[in-house]
């Protein structure tokens, strides 16, 4: 299957052009993107960075094949969360959280993910997809941290 290549610049998600058009992607890359950095509805009981009560999420969500399959990612809800130990830690959930579909649908026999702070308003998450063959590929993201 091919995607259209979408790549992750620090803040927003963007396709890369191919003359004659649009770059394509056969691999894990762009189904990580967006999985990452497509905003999930939060849950109930979730902090949200702003009081406007806005939980986000794709409307799409709501006619699943299965029920509670959810596109996306929480790490939004981390934007204005200080850049402490404990918040990599949620960061580290929310992204296994997200990925948690490769291995359910047998893309992936398993996934690891690290983060940390990589500079200073900076989040780095590392991705280490290992496929049912056994080989891995490894992904490197980053994101912008707005709190300190």
């Amino acid at each position: 299957m091919t995607d259209i290549q979408t790549t992750w610049d620090l803040e927003r998600g963007d396709w890369l052009l191919a003359k004659p058009g649009l770059a394509e992607d056969n691999g894990l890359r762009t189904a990580i993107v967006i999985s990452l950095f497509t905003d999930r509805r939060s849950n109930a009981d979730d902090v949200l960075p702003n009081d406007n009560g806005d939980r986000r999420g794709w409307f799409g969500d709501n006619f699943a094949s299965n029920d509670g399959d959810q596109i996306g990612s929480r790490l939004w809800l981390l934007s204005r969360e200080k850049q402490l130990a404990k918040v990599l830690l949620r960061a580290r959930e929310y992204c296994i959280e997200a990925l948690q579909w490769m291995i359910a649908d047998g893309v992936a026999r398993s996934i690891d993910v690290a983060s940390e702070v990589l500079r200073e308003g900076v989040l780095a998450v590392y991705i280490t997809v290992n496929k049912p063959a056994g080989n891995s590929q490894q992904f490197k993201f980053e994101t912008e941290w707005n709190a300190s």
